[in-house]
């Protein structure tokens, strides 16, 4: 039979202890110190209290537990003496039935890895669905972590505890996170569509209106119309809109949304969470045969990456009015204007269509979106859930350090020019001026010495200046530093400089009282709370720009690793982001409209 929270809430210490018991291994005190808390509200609330006694122990602590864990497919196995838990767990990953090859393979990896770190490499094998991952995907993560540096090694051997705790304790409870596996698994389905020449590689590449592009708005039409949405249609620029009606006519919308367009490469998650977690819900109030009292406009927007053309936020620009008109007759690599690529997929390709688009912002009450973090911070905290209190403001440069190419060899070190130097030196700056500045970041993520060579003091460098803060004010006072450094450091060695700005963006703080709705919801759930700043840019900055917003962050696996493969977050987060989302439906339909 299956254990309840009411029976945690309600045994004596002991007793609670027991019925906890192979939750960690061979490790009873983290569940001993959790009980703690009691009463559970919910399961997500125990999970987070064993997460917070293990993150509160020491070192020596946290390396007996590692250490208490097997060897995957290691000599613990062999002979049986495994716990029952820790058995049915490589079973189900089928390390049990290793070829001989694979089994040599994962002998010399538990060597090397226990030889660079001296602990036992962790992974919970049962994976980020809960259905285990399958032996090429276990060594693979292996030869991968073995190139890690000790601490980040340590740290996401914890992580991998936690993760296998948490499945256990669902196996224990009972728990199956129903609607995080459905959501899941649209993310596969939707996955199948990529780009030519990225498709055939494996890799996942869905840009601007090509055929994978057109593909993904075709699968989620119907996907929408079978979640229970009562309009569904494409419209100007490729958004895929799906519209639910309220309980009465009349009544306000809540829109909310986010991106099905990826990076080159990129991952299954960035923006495509933030159309199936309220996809979700919608099919529930569908099955229940309810309705709220505003309607529910939910838009995949078809562009937010600026992959395929320069005009990033297209999908979502063109519902505030931000469609530019010369964006039309852009051309992509291949010489294919906007406009033509438009009617070639079946859209009107002109202006007025476009335009028709905008919303009226009196007709709602404001927009959400739900999102992959993209960062480290909150896998790091152990938390599933963030509330975003503000969207960067940022700035772009392309920038040109001009000084005087010469002979390598010939030159001596106090006659040179070298502007390649030069933006080595501004870029120790940006990242020390940042760091000084909280939540504010800065990235030369582009360097480039043409015609270089390498016996020749460059005369010419190209970098790119990518500077972002939570306030528009702490990002000017960031990009006045930055260029001022850059102008100090070119007069102080004899160079010339360039510097175009190519994109300027304002913060988009969260509108307080929906900010406020997301932390009810996330407080609901037994959760902790953590406010946090989105470095990356989404397209609720753009609906910012016309209606009140505010944005929840779910949990990246991986380290939080984002526009990238990697890019990863589990059955159960995703659950926890649906009820979340589900709770503030709640909260906002007792609210006066």
């Amino acid at each position: 039979m299956a254990l309840t929270l009411a029976q945690i809430n309600a045994a004596t210490s002991q007793d609670a202890l027991q019925l906890l018991d192979g939750i960690y291994e061979h490790s009873p005190w983290i569940a001993e110190g959790a009980l703690a808390s009691r009463p559970f509200v919910s399961l997500a609330q125990l999970k987070s209290a064993m997460v917070a006694v293990l993150d509160r122990a020491d070192r020596e602590a946290q390396l007996a537990l590692i250490r208490a864990h097997p060897e995957l497919a290691g000599r613990a196995m062999v002979s049986g003496a495994l716990t029952a838990e820790s058995t049915s767990e490589q079973d189900r990953a089928g390390l049990t039935h290793c070829t001989p090859q694979e089994f040599a393979r994962l002998q010399q990896l538990n060597a090397d890895y226990k030889a660079r770190f001296d602990f036992p490499f962790i992974l919970a094998v049962r994976g980020p669905r809960g259905t285990g991952l399958d032996r090429r995907q276990i060594i693979e993560t292996f030869e991968r972590r073995l190139r890690e540096h000790p601490d980040f090694e340590f740290a996401e051997c914890l992580r991998n505890i936690h993760r296998i705790a948490e499945i256990r304790l669902n196996d224990k409870f009972g728990f199956e996170p129903t609607q995080g596996n459905r959501v899941w698994d649209w993310h596969e389905d939707l996955a199948q569509y990529s780009d030519p020449g990225f498709a055939q590689q494996g890799q996942l590449t869905v840009t601007y209106l090509t055929p994978a592009h057109q593909a993904c708005a075709a699968l989620l039409q119907d996907q929408m119309r079978a979640c229970g949405f009562d309009e569904v249609a494409i419209d100007a620029v490729g958004n895929v809109v799906g519209r639910r009606r309220a309980a009465a006519s009349g009544a306000k919308t809540l829109m909310t949304g986010s991106h099905y367009d990826t990076v080159r490469n990129g991952g299954k998650y960035d923006g495509r969470l933030g159309i199936y977690v309220p996809m979700a819900c919608v099919q529930a109030l569908h099955r229940q045969g309810r309705r709220l009292p505003f309607n529910i406009e939910l838009v995949a927007f078809a562009e937010e990456e600026g992959q395929r053309y320069k005009a990033t936020f297209l999908g979502s620009g063109a519902l505030t009015g931000a469609f530019q008109p010369d964006w039309l007759a852009q051309r992509d690599s291949d010489g294919i204007a906007m406009a033509e690529a438009m009617r070639q997929a079946g859209l009107p390709g002109t202006l007025q269509a476009i335009q028709a688009l905008r919303r009226d912002p009196a007709a709602y009450l404001g927009f959400v979106e739900v999102h992959i973090e993209q960062g480290p911070v909150l896998n790091e905290m152990g938390l599933p859930l963030g509330i975003v209190n503000s969207i960067n403001g940022g700035r772009r440069y392309q920038c040109e350090i001009i000084g005087s190419a010469s002979h390598a060899g010939t030159t001596p070190m106090n006659r040179r020019r070298d502007a390649a130097t030069a933006a080595a030196e501004l870029a120790l700056y940006v990242e020390q001026r940042a760091a000084r500045d909280g939540d504010s970041v800065g990235t030369m993520g582009m360097l480039q010495v043409p015609g270089g060579s390498i016996n020749v003091v460059p005369g010419r460098c190209l970098f790119s200046l990518d500077l972002r803060a939570p306030t528009d004010a702490r990002r000017d006072a960031l990009v006045g530093d930055v260029l001022a450094q850059l102008d100090a450091i070119c007069q102080r060695r004899g160079l010339q400089y360039s510097a175009e700005e190519t994109m300027h963006a304002a913060a988009a703080p969260s509108a307080p009282a929906w900010q406020q709705r997301w932390e009810r919801a996330v407080a609901a759930l037994g959760l902790p709370l953590h406010r946090m700043p989105s470095g990356a840019g989404h397209d609720a900055m753009k609906l910012h720009e016309i209606m009140p917003q505010a944005m929840l962050f779910v949990r990246g696996q991986n380290a939080g690793i984002s526009h990238n493969p990697l890019e990863s977050t589990t059955s159960d987060d995703i659950e926890l982001a649906v009820q979340a989302f589900a709770q503030l439906l709640d909260t906002l339909s007792t609210e006066p409209q």
